[in-house]
């Protein structure tokens, strides 16, 4: 049996648009002769609708598209991802499903039995778990399917009651086919290998697995689908981080046509949880995510061009060499904004910055601005000491200069905070905490650093001085980041306990941390909660992002 993998980027909502892409590779795949080509959960309507799906006209649209694409299943099967409405009164009114299309028809329809509801995804507020597993037969070949967890629970999983192949391996399948919609981390490419792999080992069948591409948002889908002989070598990879469509031939016995890129003995048996934070682990995934999330954000909301602001620091240079890659140097705008605080070195990296990324930039001081601001302030403010309020005023005259640009040309502001500043609430809101789409906020700052020099890998882009140099957010004489924030070096790593591994106090110190550190850091993690709640979306690149996966209160008191 000849079988396609067709990893394609669609646009939530744009059902036509998706529609249309489905059946250009249907067409393609027909052309190669393939018996069954397989496309990602949820294709139709994109990954995940969310909301749309308590429209009804929505689920409308998805079930014209699935009359639509049946009618290309002529001559070859199809796997295609849709939500499906429940006929029973009892329970959720969708399903999360994979329609199997052949002759023109509908001749079976498989629903998603386990529903996540951690981090990111929340599945059971939409759908109704599956309550009946079948094998589809098709060309004397008996195919068990699957919908992205379902093969993340081998029977042993304490969040679901059922294991989709617990049950049909009873009915002697002879392939596992698994349509997924599996988020990008950077330990998640060997959590996914050791998963696909666990599964080959107990049910002793291959599994073809096809995962979506492109960013929705905040999350990043890398694709990486992949082909396993009933060996659980591994046969096939799909690219990562783009659109790709590839044939394999399943043989007989189970065996793939195609050269095995890895045996099974040097696959991980065991998803990854590393320890500790390692800010080089997946650097260049990492970097990929992050060019896709810009690019795809961009295209699918329909902006052209971008905007940030550029101090001479590290944040902003690896922002703005990002976003070139991204979007072109034509199409992003640099605006450096000096105070009298600035230093000069600041000024003349950010311009070497932009003459070797090719981007327009313009130099606005807000000395001017700043003193405007002091002068009307002064009769309220008096002869008090010059404090927090004088260094926001600078930030939030920037914020207000970009904003203003963005508006008149029709920019979107990028922003260039870290995860590390986001955590201790080291940003002003309305000021460098405002932009459209956060870039980096789901980097700590070390990784920052390895972005840097992953970015001049080649070639020096960013002059090597913003790597060097202390970083500072020059609000006032000779100030420094350390003045404020523990090294970095010691705070991403408690960072890292806190929000990735979700370690308490007495746990973090009990790996050697200084107990006084470790409270003042997580008190000023919990005490900015309410910033982060107005912060814009933010590129998931970790397994524990700000934002839609981590929903924390704002008003409480935990953990001092």
């Amino acid at each position: 049996m000849k079988i396609v993998l067709a990893q394609q980027n669609y646009h939530i909502g744009n059902i036509e648009g998706n529609t249309k892409k489905i059946i250009e590779a249907i067409k393609a795949a027909r052309q190669q002769a393939a018996d069954l080509i397989v496309f990602s959960e949820l294709s139709v309507c994109g990954y995940q609708p969310k909301d749309f799906l308590y429209f009804n006209d929505f689920i409308n649209k998805c079930e014209q598209a699935i009359d639509e694409i049946k009618l290309h299943a002529d001559g070859i099967a199809v796997i295609v991802g849709a939500p499906q409405r429940n006929p029973v009164v009892k329970g959720k009114d969708l399903f999360n499903a994979a329609f199997f299309l052949a002759e023109k028809k509908i001749q079976q329809v498989v629903h998603k039995t386990c529903l996540p509801t951690y981090d990111v995804f929340d599945e059971d507020r939409y759908f109704e778990p599956a309550t009946e597993w079948n094998i589809v037969p098709y060309k004397n070949k008996k195919i068990a399917i699957t919908i992205c967890e379902d093969i993340w629970n081998l029977g042993d999983n304490p969040l679901y009651n059922n294991c989709p192949m617990d049950i049909l391996i009873s009915q002697q399948p002879d392939v596992m086919i698994n349509i997924s919609a599996s988020p990008f981390d950077y330990t998640h490419d060997a959590d996914r290998k050791a998963a696909v792999k666990a599964n080959v080992l107990k049910y002793k069948i291959p599994l073809f697995y096809c995962n979506a591409v492109g960013s929705q948002t905040e999350i990043v889908f890398d694709g990486t689908s992949l082909v396993f002989d009933k060996a659980a070598n591994l046969c096939g990879r799909l690219a990562s981080f783009k659109e790709d469509m590839q044939s394999f031939i399943l043989n007989e016995d189970g065996s793939v046509n195609a050269s095995i890129i890895l045996q099974a003995q040097h696959l991980p048996d065991t998803s990854p949880d590393p320890a500790t934070l390692d800010e080089n682990l997946n650097i260049e995934n990492i970097y990929k995510a992050l060019v896709l999330g810009i690019k795809d954000y961009f295209e699918k909301m329909g902006f052209k061009k971008a905007i940030l602001g550029s101090s001479g620091g590290i944040d902003s240079a690896v922002t703005l060499a990002l976003a070139c890659e991204a979007l072109g140097s034509q199409n992003v705008r640099a605006i450096l904004m000096p105070s009298q605080y600035s230093t000069s070195h600041s000024i003349s990296d950010a311009e070497q910055l932009s003459i070797h990324l090719k981007n327009e930039y313009n130099i606005i001081p807000i000395k001017n601005i700043y003193e405007a601001f002091i002068n009307e302030l002064q009769p309220l403010f008096k002869n008090l000491p010059f404090n927090i309020a004088e260094e926001n005023i600078q930030s939030r005259s920037r914020g207000n200069l970009l904003m203003a640009i963005a508006n008149k040309f029709g920019y979107i502001l990028l922003n260039t905070s870290n995860k590390s500043e986001l955590s201790t609430g080291y940003g002003t809101l309305y000021g460098d905490m405002a932009g459209g789409l956060g870039v980096l906020g789901d980097c700590y700052k070390m990784q920052v650093y390895a972005l840097a020099k992953y970015i001049n890998r080649d070639k020096i882009i960013i002059p090597q001085n913003i790597i060097t140099k202390p970083p500072s957010a020059e609000l006032r004489p000779d100030q420094k980041d350390s003045d404020s924030l523990p090294d970095y070096n010691v705070l991403d790593k408690i960072l890292y306990q806190y929000i990735e591994h979700t370690k308490g106090p007495d746990d973090i110190k009990a790996q050697g941390y200084d107990a006084a550190l470790v409270d003042r850091i997580l008190k000023m993690v919990n005490a900015n909660e309410y910033k982060r709640n107005q912060f814009c979306p933010i590129i998931r690149i970790s397994p524990k992002a700000f934002g839609v996966g981590r929903r924390m209160p704002i008003v409480a008191k935990y953990l001092g």
